[in-house]
């Protein structure tokens, strides 16, 4: 992979990390589209970190709150006694089902990131997922709303959304509205969720390069490609969060929808 692709692919990165339309399907697909060389599995996880630049830079002031009501919570002997705190366990106990389904069936799901079409096929899942999500999703929680079993099954949700083509934040996103809450809010508490989630996952990657001895030949498109997710992922929260004050996650689903057709249809004339 040159630079320049690694560049366009970080940029796609860190516009599909949290716009629900899955950001590994991209990464498999867009390649595979264009004819380019196939991302390394250690390269896709790792420009994901990128993201979380843009992230903990949208989310400093929360993510500072967060981490101080906890510790204090736990100094106090009161866990649980202000949102911010509870907000910092739940994010706990929604990374816990995708840290055991991920680390016991990792090469399983590896599997799949060599597969174009089923990677393809599996966005139908998400755009499945995110008209059921605007259909039955009652909207009327918030954040201040959330409990232990919202977060739980939210996980459970993330934890789907380890197969490519499973959109992260559609799925997360989806689930939230489906347990009632507000797009917005199901929206921030996504990106909170992927924190620790592109954290893990990065890290069980790197050690992987690492025992291949691989990691020196891969670093610079690493690179190129984690600055540009930073800078894509940046621009793709703050644009996400107003959009999704006034409109559906309709537009999304149409969009999945349309990439599987194209990926399936092209791997048909391709055989």
């Amino acid at each position: 992979m040159d630079l320049l692709e690694a560049f366009i692919l970080g940029l796609v990165q860190g516009a599909t990390e949290y716009i629900p339309v899955s950001s590994s399907a991209h990464l498999v697909l867009v390649p595979w589209l264009l004819g380019w060389p196939d991302a390394s599995f250690a390269f896709e996880v790792l420009v994901q970190w990128g993201t979380l630049v843009g992230v903990f830079f949208f989310f400093w002031q929360d993510i500072w709150a967060i981490a101080k009501a906890v510790l204090q919570g736990l100094g106090q002997g009161r866990p649980f006694g202000t949102i911010e705190a509870k907000l910092g366990w739940f994010v706990v106990i929604a990374t816990l089902p995708a840290v055991v389904l991920g680390l016991a069936f990792k090469d399983f799901f590896e599997s799949f990131f060599a597969e174009p079409m089923y990677v393809g096929a599996f966005l139908i899942l998400t755009a499945i997922l995110l008209v059921v999500a605007e259909q039955l999703g009652s909207r009327t929680r918030s954040l201040e709303n959330f409990t232990w079993l919202d977060a739980l099954i939210v996980g459970f949700w993330q934890a789907a959304a380890i197969m490519p083509g499973i959109s992260r934040s559609g799925a997360t996103i989806g689930g939230a509205v489906l347990q009632g809450f507000d797009r917005t809010s199901a929206a921030r508490f996504s990106f909170l969720m992927s924190i620790p989630a592109l954290l893990g996952a990065g890290v069980v990657a790197l050690f992987d390069l690492v025992d291949q001895g691989s990691i020196a030949t891969e670093l610079p498109a690493i690179s190129v490609g984690f600055v540009a997710a930073a800078i894509s992922g940046y621009a793709c929260i703050r644009w996400l969060l107003h959009y999704l004050q006034r409109h559906s996650l309709y537009v999304f689903a149409a969009y999945c929808l349309a990439l599987s057709v194209l990926s399936l249809v092209v791997g048909f004339v391709r055989g």
